[in-house]
């Protein structure tokens, strides 16, 4: 099969999140990643495990149709035949802690020239420059130095995270566009070049609207926030503001359950018939609610008379209802729900796999579509399923060449 990426060898040093995010999206547009793990392999295969003496959900949802090899990095036969496979591949992903590389002796200068061709693409929590640069990072603190929890909840909170994972698979997403771009170079240049991605800078990038309004408060006041942003100097905790000039908001619906809600977005067009479908003639009437600057000034008021019409219905009819006029709505839907949603199967964005040891789970599948392009999902790799087979092919490694780096500990 002739895939957008077919032919290109990523050696994939990556562990947990961030950067398993991005090699399995390089997978999955039809790169060769071989993921190069130590003899313990990498350490989410046993995190949050969900059956026991089986890889993790973890690992499994974030590691399909790459090839393991493990290889011993501190060890010298170990690290010799890592530098013969740098010889063979396009792109080295890592995201380890500030100076690992180096004191494995695996600077980019030294990759570099082993293979001036080859992309060695990064992900740090603060980068790889700067006075946080030694800092160590997590999801959870990449979303609060980026300035994602302090605009995330409402004024009665604290800061809260995100359930999206931005700082890591959002950083992820970024490295995939850094190391697309260099190997596109490189087919104009002949060379490689260093990618780096720090998860603080990703975050800030998937906060540029709020980065609009921290401007926009110089000029005074910001109305379509709920709260007033009088003198303030920094953007707040915005809720389910809507984010732009229109209203928006999320509303209850029948029952009442958890997530028995709709988020709508009031657009001025709209108005007239969600007026006469929520409160009849007297709400398209009502003067406090007659132009776009009034529903603004009024939203408390304007949301109440939204919500007493659908905690009467369920949030599929309030859905319904909703885009029968145009709104922009849609249902806030729970994993339960999505997990089972038409839509969402025929977008093939939940994929059914099959594992000998875990049997039948699944998997979320490539939000990227390409006509010409698709690779279907493959389990992940067992630890180190792939050693001798990448040794062989891709480094011409006859049998007894494999068993002399086994003796001599390179594999662990």
């Amino acid at each position: 099969m002739d895939t957008a990426l077919a032919g290109t060898v990523v050696l994939d040093l990556t562990h947990l999140q961030a950067g398993p995010s991005a090699s399995q999206l390089l997978a999955w547009l039809g790169a060769d990643v071989i993921k190069i793990e130590p003899p313990t392999g990498d350490v989410t295969r046993s995190q949050l495990r969900d059956l026991p003496g089986v890889d993790s959900l973890y690992f499994s949802m974030l590691n399909c149709n790459k090839r393991s090899v493990t290889l011993d990095l501190k060890n010298p036969a170990g690290q010799a035949a890592f530098r013969e496979l740098l010889l063979k591949c396009d792109v080295v992903m890592e995201n380890f802690g500030p100076g690992a590389l180096e004191r494995l002796g695996l600077s980019w200068q030294v990759i570099h020239q082993i293979n001036p061709r080859v992309v060695l693409a990064s992900i740090k929590g603060f980068g790889s420059t700067g006075p946080y640069a030694d800092y160590k990072a997590y999801e959870n603190v990449a979303q609060a130095m980026g300035g994602a929890m302090s605009m995330t909840g409402t004024a009665e909170t604290p800061p809260l995270v995100s359930g999206a994972q931005i700082g890591d698979s959002g950083t992820g997403l970024h490295l995939v566009v850094g190391i697309l771009a260099a190997l596109q170079q490189r087919s104009r240049t002949g060379l490689g070049q260093y990618v780096e991605c720090a998860m603080m800078d990703a975050v800030m990038n998937l906060c540029r609207v709020k980065w609009r309004d921290h401007q926009r408060l110089a000029q005074g006041p910001l109305p379509e926030y709920s709260q007033s942003t009088e003198a303030m100097t920094a953007v707040p905790r915005s809720g389910n503001d809507s984010g732009g000039a229109l209203p928006g908001n999320v509303v209850a619906c029948h029952p009442g359950g958890s997530n028995d809600y709709v988020y709508l977005v009031i657009q001025d067009a709209v108005w007239p018939a969600l007026a006469e479908l929520v409160g009849g003639a007297a709400l398209q009437a009502d003067p406090r609610f007659g132009s776009a600057e009034g529903r603004q000034q009024n939203r408390v008021a304007l949301w109440a008379q939204v919500e007493n019409f659908t905690r009467r219905h369920s949030k599929a009819e309030v859905a319904r209802l909703l885009r029968q006029i145009g709104v922009p709505s849609g249902p806030v839907l729970s994993t339960e729900e999505l997990a089972s949603d038409p839509h969402v199967r025929e977008r093939a964005m939940v994929v059914e796999l099959s594992d000998e040891r875990r049997g039948r789970w699944f998997n979320v599948g490539m939000p990227v579509k390409l006509s010409a392009s698709a690779v279907p999902l493959r389990n992940p790799p067992a630890l180190g399923q792939h050693t001798d087979e990448v040794l062989a092919e891709l480094l011409d490694w006859p049998p007894q060449a494999i068993a002399e780096l086994k003796a001599q500990g390179g594999l662990g």
